[in-house]
């Protein structure tokens, strides 16, 4: 079904976050800096991992498509975010929020299975030394990638699908900073209990699906870690896997919370939430894994002196 012959709202209104007026360059300047710092950081750990041939290992393959992936999270919603605070229409087309919706959910749903394949890793590389090589190879590796972006693509599509298959007859305001499924479906005029039933068992269930899986396999690697003889090779060891736990807790912790209670929360709740996995935990992810993680730190001086040469 043409979601545009279904409905009679050719665009919708993001109200995005409450605020008065004397807030507005403010929160402005706030956003557009956690933007700049976001794009900075993992662009950097790209080049890092690119530029060093040391890094070329499973584990900096991931890390470089997280990198990718935060900044395409953070693209999907800030740049319209900013301007909203510059604009007063805060207006959005139906096909933008349509696409909008879709880019969102692909690159959030993608970041969230790349962090299970990330656990996974470890668990091998920590676990299972002696064949790591063989059961993490750049096939296997590679596949991994492809997969994780293959999942996350058929997963938007459903729930893209599902939103805007629906008919909206107005009004158009959504009362977020940006369009989510949650938000919308409080504008259709039809049932939106098949919709409801799939943010639980698709959104909300996989997310804590992923996030078990991923505590799972770090109880079998403190197990591992626990059975090291020596104090320095138990810190050494859990050093390389402390910045995955910090970054999958402030990452999977929020979008769990808001869509296993879809019809619970205030929106103003569940926009601070919302912001701090699409913006902050972007912005925060390079300087975890940059400052916990020497081999980075290395890659970067590196790079640092080498340009100074150049």
């Amino acid at each position: 079904m043409d979601p545009v012959n279904s409905s009679s709202v050719t665009q919708f209104v993001l109200l995005g976050l409450p605020h008065s007026e004397a807030m507005k360059i403010p929160l402005f300047v706030i956003f557009l800096c956690i933007y700049l710092f976001t794009l900075l950081g993992n662009f950097l750990l790209m080049l890092a991992v690119r530029g060093d041939p040391h890094l070329h290992r499973p584990m900096y393959l991931f890390l470089v498509n997280l990198s990718f992936l935060d900044i395409w999270l953070s693209t999907v919603t800030m740049p319209k975010m900013l301007a909203d605070f510059l604009e007063e229409g805060k207006t959005i087309s139906f096909h933008g929020c349509v696409t909008q919706l879709y880019f969102f959910h692909f690159f959030a749903s993608t970041e969230c299975f790349l962090y299970t394949v990330m656990a996974y890793d470890r668990y091998l590389a920590i676990c299972q030394p002696l064949h790591y090589t063989k059961l993490m190879s750049l096939k296997v590796c590679t596949n991994c990638v492809a997969g994780v972006y293959l999942t996350g693509s058929v997963h938007s599509m459903i729930h893209t699908t599902l939103t805007f298959r629906l008919p909206f007859c107005g009004p158009n305001r959504i009362d977020y900073f940006f369009c989510d499924i949650i938000p919308i479906l409080k504008l259709v005029c039809a049932d939106t209990t098949v919709n409801k039933a799939m943010i639980l068992t698709n959104i909300g269930t996989i997310g804590l699906i992923c996030f078990l899986f991923i505590l799972m396999s770090y109880v079998y690697i403190v197990m591992a870690i626990m059975k090291i003889s020596t104090s320095e090779g138990r810190r050494k060891t859990f050093s390389t896997c402390a910045s995955h736990v910090i970054t999958v807790s402030m990452y999977l912790a929020p979008p769990i919370f808001i869509y296993l209670r879809p019809n619970s929360m205030d929106f103003l709740v569940e926009e601070t939430i919302a912001i701090f996995y699409t913006h902050v935990t972007p912005m925060l992810n390079p300087i975890i894994y940059s400052l916990r993680n020497k081999e980075v730190k290395t890659a970067l001086g590196r790079m640092k002196w080498e340009k100074l040469y150049v």
